[in-house]
Order: structure tokens, then C-alpha cells, then sequence
């Protein structure tokens, strides 16, 4: 790296601190390392994969706009990715999230992710399939929860139309894993059967486009588009709900294309018999192949999802915290990716390391969560198996240094984790009087606050405690 490379960095972070929150500057922005400038291209460091899609996500218009800004027009930023392999690998993407095969993401261009046009006749070599490569059947893992549905998804990849599932329709709540599940069909057949043109797309946007077709009187060819699709993969199709006249256009479409042996595959948040606003007719077409839910994922598949998320993100977090996570997060697969994300965000911010104490933290925050009663007898367990004294030498008046020391951070927890006064705390501890709790209670903080070894050990015991 170069003073040059680093004083215009230093330029563009001014521009940036500026126009967002601190922390997020801290998390998102700090750690980028710049590392040269040559032919209008501007290549920075960056700690993972996740680290860049978050990036390009979230602050692509405000880094484009600042490096324009700071270094010229036409500008290119060029990504480094540290990955974590044998051989200590680094990838360079320059400013293309793959999200959808047209998309033109750079720092020096605007985000091109539109669906094809229905005015345009376009080659199947240069079809814009508005498949996200990053969803495979690879990293959607099976559990009970969804191995119906995986299972005729595959089917219906390897074989499009030639199998008793067309249409296929899968229903469930948000989260479980609908869409991935939409765009693992679409790359597996882009794989194998290049010759086919596939389209992804949600129905929000089909009726926006059926709007603009009528608007500019196109509906030929927004339908004769529609009808030369080979597989038509439709996201919450419930968005047709009390759309008569789109509807009806689809209903069209969707015979034509099951007449000619096309494939059709449609998600919703619920069944077709539960379906309200649409006509019987289509959800009558809707239940002639196969309908089958994606359930919450149970605890292993949750365990699965988020050692894969911590991998790919480049994350260290240690096992004890995949399985309180996966315990106590349930609904669904975005809220356990949103947790990574929040843990990866409050370690970078506090610059500490990922732990049962965060972990906690960071989920009570997040969701619904209802804490586990910590009892005095848990309490006085733990306490004694991890300074290996036992129970009923804590309760006796013995005053050798390690069992006071077990006393006084059994009496700490107690109040900290319990209604007790500390009258009632007392009497746990060997019939001792307030005054005692509460010199006891505080020696520990005092002692947590000066002490590493020791605040180490009460955080263990925490870890304990709330597992």
C-alpha cells in the first residue's frame, strides 16, 4: 500500500463518517484495507464474503457517490476477500454482488436487476434469468422440516416438467426458506439444461409489469414473453389476491405453459384451500401437482444452518453458543442469519470476543426470549464444581481463602439471579447475616472490575449458569 492509495482512502472514510452512524462506520468501514490505486481501479481489503455482499448491500450508492466524488468519475472499486483456507487464499471481486445474473454492481455503475422486458424477444444465451447463484441445493440442508419439499425440488431440477410435480407448490411462513428454495431450482437447471430459458421472479413484480403492459397496450406481448418461458419460477404468488384482470392473464399464461410441457413453480404463505381473492379456477391448477409446506426447522437443522453461516461469514464462534442459539432461536432461518449478523456487529463494535454472555444478549434483544429460572440450588452446583469445593463447606464457617472466595461468589449470583433479599440470601448461605451478603456481593465486583483472571471465571460461571 502507498501513501497516495491511503491519503485518498483517508478522503473517501471523511466523506462516509459523515453520512452515517458511528457505529456503523466503526463495524462496516474501519476494518476495509486499502490497497492500491491503478487504471482507475481502487482494490480494498475486506475480512469475508459476508463483509462484501453487506457492503454492497447496504452503502453502494454512498461509496459510488464518494469515490466519484473524492477520486473521479468512473471509478471502480475492487474487492480483496480474505478466505480462510489451508493455503490462506484471497478471492477479488470487483463490485459485483451476483444476486441476479444481469446485475452490474460496481462503484461505477448503477444496479441493473430489472426483470427482461416483456416487449423484448431475447436468446436463451443472453436470457437474464434473475437466478441468485448464491442459493443452491449445496447450503439449503435437509432436516424433517423440509425434506418433502427439497426432495421434489431436486426432482424437479433434474427433470423439468417430466415428473408429476407441475406445478410445484410450496407454502410456509417467512424465513423457512421458500425463495432459496426457488433459486436452487433455477441454477440447477441453468446447470444442466443451458438450452431453457428460466425466469425467477416475484409476483409483485408480475402485476406491476401486467400494469405497464396495459397501460402502454402491450398485453401481446407481455403474454407471447411469458408464454416462451421453460421454467417460470413465481415468488408469494398470494400477491394476486383480488387482482381480477391479473389473474386472469396468468391463468392464460400458466395454462399454455403446462399444455406445453413447461415447468411452474410458485410459492406462498399458505396452502391453496386457504387462499383468499383467487379465482377457483387458478387454484384449482394451483393443487394439480404436488403442494407441500416448509415447516420451522427443528434444532439439528438449525445447528446445520448456522455452522454454515459462521463458515462462510469467516466467523469464530464457539460451539457452546451454536447450540444456545439454536435452542432458543426457532422460527426461522433469517432470524438465525440476523443473529450471526448481530453477533459479528457487536463484536466488531466492542472489540470482544463472541460468547455465551453476548450470545444472550444479543438474542433477548432480537426476539421473543424467555429466560431459564436460575435457581439457588443451580447456583450453589455450579459454584462448587468449578472451584471444586464442596456445597457443604460453603454453608460452614471455614475461612480458608478458596472457600470464601466460593461463598462469596455463590451469595453474588444469588442476588443477581434471584428475588431473594439479602436477609433470605443469607439464610442460603450457611445462616449468615445481610451485612456479610453484601460485603460479599461487592468484593466480587470490586474484584471483577481489577482483576482479568477473575472476571474470566465469573463470566465462565455466567456461561454456566445460563446454558
Amino acid at each position: 500500500m502507498n501513501k497516495d492509495c491511503r491519503l485518498l482512502w483517508d478522503n473517501c472514510l471523511n466523506v462516509i463518517r459523515d453520512n452515517i452512524p458511528e457505529p456503523a462506520f466503526n463495524t462496516w468501514f474501519l476494518p476495509i484495507v486499502p490497497l492500491k490505486y491503478q487504471d482507475h481501479v481502487f482494490t480494498v481489503q475486506v475480512p469475508s464474503q459476508f463483509f462484501y455482499e453487506y457492503l454492497e448491500d447496504k452503502y453502494l450508492d454512498l461509496i459510488q457517490h464518494t469515490l466519484y466524488r473524492e477520486i473521479g468519475e468512473g471509478t471502480i472499486l475492487n474487492y480483496r476477500i480474505l478466505v480462510e483456507t489451508e493455503s490462506n487464499t484471497a478471492v477479488e471481486l470487483r463490485g459485483e454482488v451476483k444476486s441476479y445474473a444481469s446485475a452490474d454492481r460496481n462503484a461505477g455503475g448503477k444496479v441493473s436487476a430489472k426483470v427482461p422486458s416483456p416487449f423484448d424477444r431475447v436468446e436463451t444465451s443472453e436470457f437474464d434469468s434473475q437466478i441468485n447463484s448464491k442459493y443452491t441445493f449445496l447450503n439449503f440442508f435437509e432436516g424433517e422440516s423440509n425434506r418433502l419439499a427439497r426432495t421434489a425440488a431436486e426432482a424437479v431440477a433434474m427433470n423439468p416438467a417430466k415428473t408429476a410435480f407441475n406445478p410445484l407448490f410450496v407454502y410456509g411462513n417467512s424465513g423457512v426458506g421458500k425463495t432459496h428454495l426457488c433459486h436452487a431450482i433455477g441454477s440447477k437447471v441453468k446447470d444442466l439444461y443451458p438450452d431453457k430459458k428460466v425466469l425467477y421472479l416475484s409476483a409483485h413484480l408480475f402485476k406491476v409489469q401486467y400494469t405497464d403492459a396495459r397501460r402502454f397496450n402491450t398485453i401481446n406481448d407481455f403474454i407471447n414473453f411469458y408464454q416462451s418461458i421453460d421454467i417460470l419460477l413465481i415468488d408469494d404468488i398470494q400477491e394476486l389476491s383480488g387482482l381480477e384482470k391479473t389473474q386472469n392473464t396468468f391463468f392464460h399464461i400458466f395454462n399454455h405453459l403446462h399444455q406445453n410441457n413447461k415447468q411452474l413453480i410458485m410459492t406462498s404463505d399458505c396452502p391453496p384451500m386457504d387462499m383468499q381473492g383467487v379465482e377457483e379456477r387458478l387454484l384449482t391448477r394451483f393443487r394439480w401437482g404436488l403442494t407441500t409446506k416448509l415447516e420451522r426447522p427443528d434444532k439439528e437443522l438449525r445447528k446445520k444452518i448456522l455452522q454454515n453461516k459462521v463458515l462462510a461469514d469467516g466467523l469464530t464462534i464457539p460451539e457452546n453458543v451454536i447450540e444456545f442459539i439454536a435452542e432458543n432461536v426457532t422460527e426461522n432461518v433469517r432470524d438465525l442469519e440476523g443473529i450471526v449478523v448481530s453477533l459479528m456487529a457487536h463484536s466488531i463494535i466492542n472489540n470482544r470476543e463472541i460468547d455465551l454472555v453476548l450470545a444472550r444478549r444479543v438474542v433477548e434483544q432480537s426476539i421473543k426470549f424467555e429466560k431459564k429460572r436460575i435457581t439457588v440450588q443451580k447456583i450453589q452446583d455450579i459454584v462448587s464444581d468449578f472451584y471444586h469445593v464442596k456445597k457443604e463447606l460453603i454453608q460452614s464457617a471455614s475461612r480458608k481463602r478458596e472457600i470464601v472466595q466460593a461463598r462469596q461468589v455463590t451469595m453474588y449470583f444469588i442476588k443477581k439471579h434471584t428475588e431473594l433479599s439479602l436477609s433470605q440470601i443469607g439464610v442460603q448461605v450457611g445462616n449468615r447475616n445481610h451485612a456479610t451478603v453484601l460485603h460479599a456481593c461487592n468484593t466480587v465486583k470490586d474484584f471483577y472490575e481489577v482483576d482479568k483472571g477473575f472476571r474470566s471465571d465469573i463470566d465462565e460461571i455466567e456461561n454456566l449458569l445460563n446454558s
